[in-house]
């Protein structure tokens, strides 16, 4: 199963707009795909403790424990994953021991490309995660109201959709 996070809480997303996306062409693959959204299941604060406990967090974790890959799909707020998609990886912990792991980030300009570096390598370094080198990067003008409009996006995340599919395929036949 493919995991996929959509991290924005914002109502008309357009990182929840990739996510959808990625979710579509993973089904178009018939691969078993499951969309975990922020903004629908909200988690509560890492805070060390009681947090672990959430009937939510314990689902996320749950999920990601269960997923071959994960697509991280972020809004990019002050040039960083925005603070529920660190929030999400903090409160799931170890469950991302060695996951493949793949970005799209959506953005206000285009100073930001590089943003997806400090969350991809907090990834690899903390749970030795593999990371997918076809992040997708998205700028407003790639959207029209609920629409993703740009073609070159929409052949990234089919790239990024095949890499993972074609990554997961390898992984799983390892003894």
């Amino acid at each position: 199963m493919i995991l996929v996070i959509s991290a924005s809480l914002h109502p008309d997303s357009r990182s929840r707009i990739l996510a959808q996306k990625a979710k579509a062409k993973l089904e178009n693959k018939s691969e078993p795909v499951e969309l975990f959204d922020l903004s629908k299941k909200p988690l509560p604060l890492c805070d060390g403790i009681t947090a672990y406990g959430d009937p939510n967090a314990k689902e996320l974790a749950n999920l990601i424990n269960q997923a071959d890959a994960i697509i991280l799909a972020s809004p990019v707020y002050n040039y960083d994953v925005n603070a529920a998609m660190k929030n999400a990886i903090e409160i799931t912990g170890k469950a991302w021991t060695n996951k493949l792991v793949g970005i799209m980030l959506a953005a206000g300009g285009p100073g930001s490309f590089m943003s997806a570096m400090g969350v991809a390598n907090s990834l690899m370094l903390d749970f030795r995660c593999i990371i997918i080198p076809r992040f997708v990067y998205a700028l407003g003008d790639a959207f029209q109201g609920n629409d993703l409009v740009d073609e070159q996006i929409d052949q990234r995340i089919t790239e990024l959709v095949e890499e993972t599919t074609r990554l997961c395929s390898a992984l799983r036949s390892l003894p």
